[in-house]
């Protein structure tokens, strides 16, 4: 009888366990499964995220994005191009950029002027000279439309240039303008190379293949060539300026030597108009409250193709002189 009952309980304890095992297994089970469920909740939301920022980057890539405001439904506006820092073909105030933005600003029917927001050391005098040409281009097929020029802190070099095609060039008093100017630099190794022993080894085709390498002595004949072309390129830097600005400069000996003068003394000598900013044209010149910025922005893959062409360019232009209107 006693064994009888020792088995029973036995089989209760046993009974016991096993319902205390199963409901572990079975919450385990379940937490498994949820645990599974939130993952692939989490992944489906990831890879969703991930399509849209591809879709995203794919549109701003291959799709340029326009400027601010280019609806001009809700009245008449001034029409805004900056050119902003150094002007060249591969920073953000390149020709290409410039033209397609003052061409779109005046397509518009709505555009009662244009302002070129300049805020440039100068650049490239081919990117200059294009954007000058352009600009007396567009005076001509609208001659309607006012082009002002509005200086902030320095229009040197080939931003004056391009500010010389205008109708008007406005500044602060104590903007910087003019360099009118062509510069090429670099700098000469040959002494240093003779003290640390370094034998130069250079080997080319064209007897001026290696013009003006730094690290061989300077030949006679090719700097005065060098000199005829910057003086060449000068020549046209100042035909445009005497053909935009005409009888309203005041020639000084050295106007057109690479000095530069503050806005009042521009207005003095006639290399500037008058004062103000860009506020203050469109308002009371042009006669416009409104302002939309004709400036297109630049597509991702140029920004990248732009980054990896500078990077090669600047690798591959180290050991060759810089030619520019800076």
């Amino acid at each position: 009888m006693e064994n009888q009952q020792d088995n029973n309980t036995d089989v209760k304890d046993a009974n016991h366990n096993s319902g205390w095992e199963r409901e572990i297994l079975e919450k385990v089970a379940l937490a498994a499964v949820t645990e599974q469920r939130t993952a692939r909740r989490w992944s489906n939301f990831f890879k969703i995220l991930m399509f849209a920022y591809l879709i995203t980057v794919g549109a701003m890539a291959f799709y340029p994005t326009f400027s601010k405001g280019i609806s001009s439904s809700d009245g008449e506006h001034t029409a805004i191009i900056d050119i902003l820092g150094v002007i060249a073909e591969s920073e953000a105030a390149n020709a290409e950029s410039i033209i397609d933005g003052l061409r779109d600003a005046l397509k518009d029917e709505k555009t009662k002027g244009v302002i070129l927001n300049i805020n440039s050391p100068g650049g490239s005098p081919v990117q200059s000279a294009y954007v000058y040409a352009e600009i007396r281009r567009l005076k001509e097929k609208h001659p309607d439309i006012p082009i002002y020029a509005v200086v902030s802190d320095i229009c040197a070099s080939g931003g004056y240039y391009i500010a010389a095609a205008a109708d008007k060039i406005y500044v602060n008093q104590s903007s910087m303008i003019g360099s009118i100017g062509v510069i090429m630099n670099g700098f000469g190794f040959v002494n240093v190379m003779e003290k640390l022993g370094v034998d130069r080894r250079l080997l080319i085709a064209g007897e001026h293949k290696a013009l003006m390498d730094p690290f061989s002595p300077v030949k006679q004949e090719e700097t005065v060539h060098m000199q005829a072309l910057l003086n060449e390129v000068h020549q046209q830097f100042i035909d445009a300026v005497k053909a935009g600005r005409g009888d309203r400069l005041v020639e000084t000996k050295d106007m057109f030597s690479g000095l530069v003068w503050t806005g009042s003394q521009g207005i003095k000598i006639g290399l500037a108009d008058d004062f103000g900013s860009v506020d203050s044209v469109a308002r009371e010149i042009i006669g416009t409250k409104k302002k939309l910025n004709f400036t297109p922005e630049e597509r991702l893959i140029d920004k990248i193709a732009g980054k990896l062409g500078a990077s090669f360019g600047h690798a591959l232009g180290s050991a060759v002189n810089s030619f520019s209107m800076r």
